[in-house]
């Protein structure tokens, strides 16, 4: 398994106090900025543009893993790289050429992954697995935060664990939607090693208390898991 990290979602944070809210979380032990582009058509709600990341990327330390919810996507990679973007992730729902993508994502120097959807299959995957470094999986349907983990994306976890295990790939699996304290620990001993968190951190009253619990519950679990 590959390390346990800990992404909060600014997509919950106070935006009138958005450097302090990034740095507050780096601080408390967040190990990625997780930012969550919307477009308004690929999903039903509008957020941020390049404009934010590069202000982000001003203050921030650890790597920005923007994850690219929007229509043509190929389209505005070249902006996020340019704006900060360590990490970019896109849907293989938002274009027929994944693969085109994922070589201009990493052809930018950015780390590659791809996204699913919850109800879309992993067998899209096939021919996709060897050209990214991470596939995230959406835990709900991607619009708003705050949303409830959907029980079913455990199998998916699990199965998509199975397979990169076969291939011998030490893959990132990065799940996003309704993880929390009480769900990462199943999150985590399905197969996920990186944890999208939201309003649970943001939320939250203590933001390192409640990383430090996500961390200890995810990596408790892919222990037990081993024995």
């Amino acid at each position: 398994m590959p390390t346990v990290a800990i992404a909060p979602s600014i997509l919950s944070a106070d935006f009138g106090r958005l450097a302090e809210e990034v740095t507050a979380v780096e601080e408390a032990g967040a190990d990625l900025i997780h930012i969550d582009v919307m477009d308004g058509h690929f999903v039903p709600n509008i957020t941020i543009g390049p404009l934010v990341v590069k202000a982000v990327k001003k203050v921030a330390k650890t790597p920005l893993d923007v994850h690219l919810m929007i229509a043509n996507p190929g389209q505005y990679i070249d902006d996020f790289a340019d704006a900060g973007a360590d990490w970019i992730t896109v849907h293989v729902e938002s274009g027929p050429h994944p693969h085109r993508l994922v070589g201009q994502i990493r052809a930018r120097g950015c780390r590659p992954g791809v996204v699913l959807n919850p109800a879309t299959p992993l067998a899209t995957l096939d021919y996709l697995l060897d050209e990214v470094d991470l596939v995230m999986l959406m835990s709900v349907n991607p619009g708003f935060g705050g949303q409830k983990f959907i029980e079913s994306s455990l199998k998916k976890i699990a199965a998509l664990r199975e397979i990169a295990n076969g291939r011998r790939q030490t893959l990132d699996i990065e799940v996003d939607g309704g993880v929390a304290p009480a769900t990462i620990a199943a999150i985590a001993a399905a197969g996920a090693n990186i944890f999208v968190a939201g309003s649970a951190v943001y939320g939250s009253d203590d933001y390192r208390a409640t990383i430090a619990s996500l961390r200890q519950r995810a990596e408790a679990a892919i222990v037990e898991k081993r024995i």
